[in-house]
């Protein structure tokens, strides 16, 4: 490479990792990643030139329909699989609802009721949440993205400014400020298979959302208690891997609906470095956690010289 090149490729890569700094200056902390900012969600990753769905030696055998594996410190997809493929995301809505609720800046203290509006007539889906529970806006925020409450999501569009029509063309004008043109929300929750993306820019969805301090700790905190008209009900975050001691990690959201099959985002530090999973369409209920195990199994056999491999520009 020469000299010229060189300096042309540093250029290009400043403002990927000047974020990054904060990356770093954070996990020297013997605070955990939820403290992390992260880099831009406009930043252009760069993909392998080998996929996944191509016979490689190197590859780790990932059952994920679609997903792709970003090191967040250099933007390059270490593996990908059907990445650009447009399908449902089920309560991956969820992260795209907390950003609109808190970029609106409305009082989070303020107690909102949960309503017969907030039933799911769609699917007939389980809440733990009764009609007529009385919340604070945190507290609904917190249940749907910890535990995926789809009344709290429900409650949480219902009363904003506007209503549910303007929450959904906000979480739409959202989603094309961060450039995602394969994106498109119908509604809140996520039970509605309209409610559609692609793994790469459900990756820059969720940097968008790492640079909110409370998605970051309401996504990763492992369980929670209310008051629920008198009594304590606990409930626990969606994705078991936040309750284990050996997994750090700095943003976690889960999904299911028929449509889009098991579905996983989440940021995590493997191999001393921030990692961006996002799994999508898993058939069997565990198989989306046994992926991210398989990830870092796969990563912890290999120097990341060997996982940093050639590839090619791409826009995502």
């Amino acid at each position: 490479m020469t000299k010229a090149v060189a300096v042309h490729a540093l250029i290009r890569r400043i403002p990927l990792l000047l974020p990054f700094l904060a990356v770093f200056a954070a996990h020297a902390d013997p605070g955990r990643l939820t403290h992390v900012a992260v880099a831009s969600p406009a930043v252009r990753f760069t993909a392998p030139a080998l996929l996944a769905d191509e016979a490689r030696e190197d590859s780790p055998e990932l059952r994920s329909r679609a997903f792709t594996i970003i090191d967040q410190l250099t933007g390059h997809i270490l593996i990908e699989r059907n990445a650009g493929d447009v399908q449902p995301i089920a309560s991956l809505t969820k992260l795209m609802t907390a950003m609109v609720v808190l970029d609106r800046r409305q009082s989070l203290s303020e107690v909102l009721t949960v309503t017969r509006d907030d039933v799911d007539t769609l699917r007939h889906s389980r809440s733990r949440l009764p009609v007529g529970a009385r919340l604070s806006r945190e507290d609904l925020l917190r249940l749907a993205l910890m535990a995926s409450e789809n009344r709290a999501a429900s409650a949480l569009a219902r009363n904003y400014p506007g209503g549910l029509g303007a929450f959904v063309r906000a979480m739409n004008a959202k989603a094309r400020s961060l450039g995602l043109s394969h994106t498109h929300f119908a509604e809140g929750t996520g039970l509605s298979a309209d409610n559609v993306s692609t793994a790469r820019e459900l990756a820059r969805m969720a940097l968008a959302a790492s640079r909110y301090p409370l998605i970051r700790a309401f996504t990763t905190t492992s369980s929670y208690a209310v008051d629920l008209k008198g009594r304590q009900r606990e409930f626990r975050n969606t994705n078991s891997l936040t309750r284990d001691p050996d997994w750090e990690i700095g943003l976690s959201k889960t999904g299911y609906i028929r449509e889009a099959g098991r579905c996983l985002v989440m940021q995590a530090w493997l191999q001393g470095r921030p990692v961006l999973i996002v799994l999508l369409d898993s058939f069997g209920k565990y198989t989306r956690t046994a992926d991210a195990r398989r990830l870092r199994r796969w990563l912890a056999e290999r120097p990341w010289e060997r996982v940093l491999v050639a590839h090619k520009d791409v826009t995502g």
